[in-house]
């Protein structure tokens, strides 16, 4: 028997997905599309493993590089 009454609202924070029906598996698939949104999975993975300082900044400013370039060819287009 459920702690509370129909008509009070339960507190939620966090993400969460509703299961309706029974239906998991589609609770699960949009459980899945919100955490790849917020970039959870991407994150756990990147801090899964000890990276030296010297290689974050390495790698950061690999990608800025390439972000600029990417800017630079999307607006050698445009002129």
């Amino acid at each position: 028997m459920s702690r509370y009454h129909k008509n009070e609202e339960i507190k939620k924070s966090g993400l969460y997905v509703e299961v309706r029906g029974n239906d998991v598996t589609r609770a699960l698939r949009r459980l899945k599309k919100l955490v790849n949104a917020e970039g959870i999975i991407k994150d756990m993975r990147k801090k899964e493993f000890y990276e030296k300082p010297s290689a974050i900044r390495r790698r950061e400013k690999a990608q800025a590089r390439k972000r600029h370039l990417k800017e630079l060819e999307k607006n050698k287009d445009n002129l």
